[in-house]
């Protein structure tokens, strides 16, 4: 009995034996090709390309603003366990192929010739310095600081050009993260990117990258913005990585490439590392997706001609020594597109440099522009009405001077107080707002509640808020943080807060449509077959408190200010006009002592057209036009002469008609 268990014990035993060489047989020699090969895939190594072509940006009519031009260039990625004795190869090999470099910083070509050099520059280090590094006393960092500066110029002699642009190169490999591709160069010459390309170097391969080019000049160029040249900016490392970009990453740093990026950036290539450390293209990259605004570039120029022309011919007139900018604006109403965006500045009264993009990061006392919304603080209160009338005249408060319209009015109401900017009109809705009766040199104690009325009023129509213009860096005028009876008066004028030139857009196109429509430039987005991707919807942030038949006093006095008021003789009234003028007063400081010097005023004006169907809106803003001088008060009246000239090029290009 104990035999037999013996030999089945046996049996089991050859049984499982012959099992494991079987298979070990199938392992082995049956399916060897089938799991090297899976093996193989298993540990592929697959990176990333360039940045890839980047979408482009054109005006609304499909006018090319802002395209790439290829340049071919020398791309390096760090392999996985390469060596630096391999790395310094590969920078003099590349050295032999690539056009010399110019001014290449010292350090650089120390740190290069130690690599190079080690037991002779260690040998520099001095017995002590070396305890003190044993006994951490110095660190590893200053020990190698030691060796850097211990090599002389003699010691350098030896190193010759080729040596130095290798050196350079080496730094380029290693500069930044390790991970990172670098640009070695860019704009080779044919030959030398053949060579780069059929060369094998470890690591190197020749790529065409891109840079922007600007076809229509200066023009809106500051608006577009810029886009790094290796890698992702520190200041916006947290930014991106939240996003999802790798620091590698060339990415838009400002204005409309950075708002746009993520439609903007492509897709990148992928390349296989192949066992020798070459690389091989197995995806091609994508280019990003074209960027269409709402801009119309022919109109963009001309409007930007007028205030050069103006500017300048202003300087020549009295009066104007601290003028020296001039912005405009022309957009649609009922989308809240902008179709040009303007701003320029003289320097040196001779010299002009474009600042568009002060229209939304520069902000200005503006004047009676607002008072189309803060006679809405009376309607909205119960403290005036259709039936209103007062004789025009001054407000005096206790211990401050008289305030006064420009000249006296006469018998008004709340359409000719529009129409003539009535200042006492305003006054005495504010005062009456406190619970108040104005009394001449009354004691006037407004409240916080009652500067947050009016703001509140103010920012429904677009004043005092962003706009949600599509720029990553749009500011908000200034509220002033102090309160007196005399600041509520000035606030109801636009006299103490202050706005930027686009708030001001954004607050005539409130008035011409009852609704606070988002700004945009952006008119669509579509792929490079032209696909559109993303349409730019009209969207409204708000639609202002008011009675119907207010609004409608509100456009009346409006539309009279072109024909009887202040604003008289500025726009043909055949383009049936309504707007607002202001003239504000302003304060520089000339020395930059940062205290103010001078007082001065500046000019504003708002208009939307045709009133009874409006399709355009206009934004005209002169700042330190004048100054009060002890001698004269004159004003050139620089608005209206551009006003004039801007709506008969809007005639001219198909915006408006007659």
């Amino acid at each position: 009995m104990a035999k037999k268990r013996v030999w089945v014990i046996l049996f089991f035993v050859i049984i499982l034996f012959l099992i494991v060489i079987l298979r070990m047989y199938s392992l082995m020699i049956l399916k060897n090709d089938f799991y090297t090969k899976k093996l193989k895939n298993k540990t592929k190594i697959v990176i990333d390309g360039s940045t890839p072509l980047r979408g482009r940006i054109l005006d609304r009519n499909g006018v090319v603003l802002v395209d790439n031009k290829g340049v071919k260039s020398v791309v390096y990625t760090k392999i996985r366990g390469i060596k630096t004795s391999d790395e310094i190869d590969i920078s003099y090999k590349l050295a032999d192929l690539l056009p010399d470099y110019k001014n290449i910083d010292e350090n650089i070509i120390k740190k290069f010739y130690y690599l190079n050099n080690k037991d002779y520059v260690d040998s520099k280090i001095t017995s002590k310095e070396r305890q003190k590094y044993q006994e951490r006393k110095i660190t590893s960092d200053d020990l190698y600081n030691l060796k850097i500066k211990r090599i002389t110029e003699k010691d350098l002699t030896n190193f010759n050009d080729r040596d130095k642009n290798a050196a350079y190169i080496y730094y380029l490999m290693n500069k930044g993260y390790s991970y990172e591709e670098k640009i070695i160069a860019t704009d080779v010459s044919e030959d030398a990117y053949a060579l780069i390309s059929e060369g094998k170097i470890t690591g190197v391969r020749g790529e065409i990258t891109w840079v922007r080019t600007y076809p229509q000049g200066d023009t809106l160029r500051a608006l577009f913005g810029s886009v790094s040249k290796n890698g992702v900016p520190k200041e916006l490392k947290n930014y991106y990585l939240k996003k999802g970009y790798k620091l590698t990453d060339r990415v838009g740093v400002s204005y409309l490439e950075k708002e746009y990026e993520d439609y903007l950036r492509g897709t990148k290539a992928k390349y296989l590392v192949n066992s020798d450390n070459t690389l091989t293209k197995i995806k091609e990259e994508i280019p990003g997706n074209d960027l269409y605004l709402s801009i119309d570039i022919n109109l963009q120029k001309r409007i930007d001609d007028i205030l050069k022309a103006e500017i300048i011919n202003g300087k020549k007139k009295r009066n104007t020594e601290y003028y020296n900018h001039s912005y405009a604006i022309i957009g649609n109403p009922n989308t809240g597109e902008i179709y040009a965006l303007s701003g320029e500045q003289v320097l040196d009264n001779k010299n002009i440099v474009n600042m568009t993009t002060g229209t939304f990061t520069s902000s200005y006392t503006v004047g009676s522009v607002v008072k189309g919304a803060t006679i809405a603080v009376g309607y909205n209160n119960g403290l005036i009405n259709e039936k209103t009338y007062v004789t025009d005249g001054c407000v005096k408060l206790y211990s401050n001077p008289k305030k006064c319209s420009f000249k006296r009015l006469g018998r008004i109401n709340d359409k000719r107080a529009l129409a003539m900017s009535s200042n006492y009109f305003q006054y005495l809705i504010a005062i009456s707002l406190t619970g108040n009766k104005y009394k001449y040199n009354m004691k006037l104690n407004p409240t916080v509640e009652n500067f947050n009325t009016y703001r509140d009023t103010l920012s429904s129509y677009g004043l005092g808020v962003k706009t949600g213009l599509d720029v990553p860096n749009e500011v908000v005028g200034i509220k002033g943080s102090q309160i007196s009876g005399d600041l509520l008066l000035n606030l109801a004028i636009g006299q103490y807060d202050t706005y930027t030139p686009v708030e001001l857009l954004q607050y005539i196109n409130t008035i011409a449509t009852t609704k606070r429509t988002k700004l945009s430039l952006m008119k669509e987005i579509k792929d490079r077959n032209g696909k559109v991707i993303l349409n730019n919807s009209s969207q409204v942030l708000n639609e202002i408190s008011i009675d119907p038949k207010y609004l409608e006093r509100v456009r009346e006095g409006l539309k009279q200010v072109f024909k009887i008021g202040t604003g008289r003789g500025y726009i043909n009234l055949n383009y049936k006009p309504a707007g607002k003028t202001g003239t504000a007063q302003s304060f520089i400081d000339v020395d930059n002592d940062k205290k103010i010097d001078v007082e001065t005023i500046s000019s504003s004006l708002v208009a939307y057209a045709p009133y009874d169907n409006p399709s355009v809106s206009m934004v005209i803003m002169s700042p330190n036009v004048s100054h009060k001088n002890g001698k004269t008060d004159y004003m050139a009246y620089i608005n209206k002469t551009i006003s004039k000239d801007v709506t008969k090029i809007l005639e001219e290009e198909g915006y408006l008609s007659k």
